[in-house]
């Protein structure tokens, strides 16, 4: 296995080195242009990691490179982001854990419902109390 760069020139060296990760430009681009023979799209894709040439990728499909990238292990594409803007290196959250900690906040959430329900239905008692309704009747 090659050895991952540690540092980019630019977004367009960081997203070819993904790419590269990824499976090479033919595969990527026939991810994203599957409408266009193999050849034709890999062209595209290695035109559009061009900074020279005009033919650009719009965000839904970096985003889709990153999510492929994702998938191959390989976070360079939003290390430089990250790098470049001044932020903390991504720290990736798997699947499982993310699972796990939305299910914990859901638990806690639905007993804070209940909490407030009950604070609610007190306050709803307290409030006919001193109005002076009497219930029944």
């Amino acid at each position: 296995m090659e050895q991952e760069k540690l540092f980019h020139d630019d977004i367009y060296d960081a997203i070819r080195t993904a790419v590269q990760r990824i499976g090479g430009t033919k595969k990527v681009g026939a991810t994203l242009w599957p409408e266009k023979s193999v050849t034709q799209a890999g062209e595209l894709l290695a035109n559009c990691l061009n900074r020279s040439r005009p033919e650009k990728l719009d965000p839904e499909q970096v985003l889709l490179i990153k999510r492929l990238a994702r998938q191959a292990n390989c976070h360079v594409i939003v290390a430089f982001e990250n790098e470049d803007c001044g932020y903390k290196p991504p720290v990736p959250i798997e699947p499982v854990d993310e699972m796990a900690e939305l299910q914990r906040t859901f638990i806690e959430s639905v007993k804070q419902q209940k909490e407030l329900a009950d604070r609610m239905q007190r306050a709803q008692m307290r409030l006919g109390r001193d109005l002076g309704v009497v219930e029944g009747g």
